[in-house]
C-alpha cells in the first residue's frame, strides 16, 4: 500500500471512531461513555481510537455490555456514518440486523 492510500484509511478511521464517540457521548454522556471505553478496553482489549479498526469487536463487547440496548445505538451510529458521507440510507437501516452493524461500517468506510 502506498502512503497516500494508508494516510486515507488513517482518516477513515479517525472520522468513524470520532462519529461513534460523539453518539455514545450523545446518548450516554460522557461518565457512562467513559465506563463503557473502560469495560471494552479492559474485556476486548480495544482503544478508542481503534474502533473503526476493530469494529467487529467492538459490535461484540457493546453488545455483551449493553445486550439489546447495543442495537438502538449500532443504528444511531450507522445512522450517523451514513449522513457524514452524504448518503441518506434509511431503508437499509430499516432492515439492518444486529449482526449486519460491522458489515455495514467496513462497506461504508471501504466506498469512501
Amino acid at each position: 500500500m502506498n502512503t497516500t492510500t494508508n494516510q486515507q484509511i488513517y482518516r477513515e478511521n479517525e472520522k468513524v471512531c470520532k462519529i461513534i464517540d460523539r453518539v455514545m457521548r450523545q446518548v450516554f454522556g460522557d461518565e457512562a461513555t467513559r465506563l463503557i471505553y473502560h469495560y471494552l478496553e479492559s474485556n476486548y482489549s480495544i482503544r478508542r481510537d481503534e474502533i473503526a479498526i476493530k469494529i467487529d469487536l467492538f459490535a461484540k463487547g457493546l453488545e455483551d455490555f449493553l445486550k439489546s440496548g447495543a442495537y438502538v445505538i449500532e443504528r444511531k451510529i450507522l445512522e450517523d456514518i451514513y449522513s457524514s458521507y452524504g448518503l441518506l440510507r434509511r431503508i437499509e437501516l430499516e432492515k439492518l440486523r444486529e449482526s449486519d452493524f460491522p458489515s455495514q461500517v467496513k462497506l461504508l468506510m471501504r466506498k469512501a
